[in-house]
């Protein structure tokens, strides 16, 4: 199992046993309303899945993770994980201010920092494109200008109403050496499984001892799968047709940021925290669009030889008809005509008519579980 990303696993949680008086606190200190995605990166940072941030960041990180892919320590390290207001005048730095959720308070937050930063810089840097068609974008564009840096304490939870699936890193590592892994590769995922999601994790199962597969739950782009779906379709393919000692679903709430390269590398930041050893990064990890090259998401980790953990290249994989499975370009010689490829968009066309792809594309018991669900994607 792999060691969490610095070397210690983050807990910036309260002490049940202290809550009540620190919610009497809170409710008399400087209050910062935020929104559902900055909960949720509160939420990770004191659950230790953003290991080893204590907080949102400073401005010295925020600059290097811009310029370096690095934090000051040098710890690699691809998104700035930032607390944005366009309400900072009545708030000074050393002061402790309640983070609220919904009028609930969800932490107490310590203000270290208060700096100001260039969304053209950030997005140019980070996502490469200043084009308001990226998702990315156009979330960056909405938010403030002012942005406050500093530890956290987690006081409540999020609701969850997939709180079954919602394990943390402390308690995934439990879990794998319970199961006696000690090597592990995750999976991310924001799609119902078709048979080259599951093609994918079955091959690189073959090389180590167990599957963590770790889908995304949170606000997506229009047209990608509803969180439940995702959920009972992998729970269906997982109980036909993983071995029950080798596979293990949990949730990441998380907003996807679409950041392609970057991205990916912070996704295996944060698969290491979880304790796996490997990662399957595969074509246009976390891309949408055409805003990245299709293999840009692999070719980012030469930069990162000291990331501690081993990613897994998938390229292209289809189904041949007379291989009489699922291929790669490197074990099949028959000619495309042969070839079934796994077109996210033309299951999705299928899907919304109503129609059942292809066994050769998804197993029939996903795609009743996905049909039976009346609409299975994101308006």
């Amino acid at each position: 199992m792999s060691k969490p990303h610095g070397g210690k696993l983050v807990n910036r949680e309260i002490a049940e046993h202290k809550k009540e008086k620190i919610l009497e606190q809170a409710m008399e200190l400087p209050t910062l309303n935020i929104n559902e995605g900055l909960a949720k990166d509160a939420e990770n940072i004191a659950k230790g899945v953003f290991s080893p941030l204590e907080g949102f960041l400073l401005e010295e990180d925020y600059s290097n993770i811009l310029d370096e892919k690095r934090l000051n320590s040098d710890l690699p390290w691809t998104l700035p994980i930032i607390l944005d207001t366009s309400n900072s005048s009545k708030i000074e730095i050393g002061e402790t201010i309640n983070l609220s959720y919904e009028n609930q308070p969800l932490a107490l937050m310590k203000v270290e920092e208060i700096y100001h930063f260039d969304k053209k810089e950030f997005a140019q840097k980070v996502y490469g494109t200043l084009d308001t068609k990226h998702p990315g974008i156009a979330k960056l564009m909405d938010m403030g200008d002012t942005l406050f840096g500093g530890k956290i304490e987690l006081i409540n939870e999020l609701k969850n109403p997939f709180s079954k699936y919602n394990l943390r890193p402390l308690e995934t590592r439990i879990l794998f050496k319970e199961k006696g892994w000690r090597t592990i590769v995750g999976f991310q995922t924001r799609n119902a499984p078709h048979l080259g999601h599951e093609y994918v994790q079955k091959t690189a199962l073959t090389f180590v001892d167990g599957v963590f597969i770790n889908p995304v739950i949170g606000k997506k782009k229009e047209g990608d799968f509803r969180d439940e779906v995702i959920l009972e379709a992998y729970n269906t393919l997982i109980e036909n047709y993983y071995l029950k000692d080798r596979a293990v679903m949990s949730i990441l709430p998380f907003e996807m940021r679409y950041a392609g390269p970057r991205e990916a590398i912070f996704h295996a930041i944060v698969r290491k925290n979880f304790g796996c050893t490997h990662f399957i990064v595969g074509r246009d990890h976390a891309g949408v669009g055409d805003f990245y090259p299709p293999y840009a998401a692999q070719d980012i980790f030469d930069e990162f030889p000291d990331l501690g953990i081993i990613p897994l290249f998938f390229k292209a994989f289809y189904y041949c008809k007379k291989c009489g499975g699922v291929v790669n370009e490197k074990t099949c010689p028959h000619e495309q005509e042969h070839c079934i490829k796994f077109s996210g968009t033309k299951i999705r066309e299928m899907l919304i008519k109503g129609q059942h792809p292809p066994k050769e594309m998804m197993r029939p018991e996903v795609v009743d579980i996905i049909l039976r669900s009346g609409n299975p994607f994101v308006e």
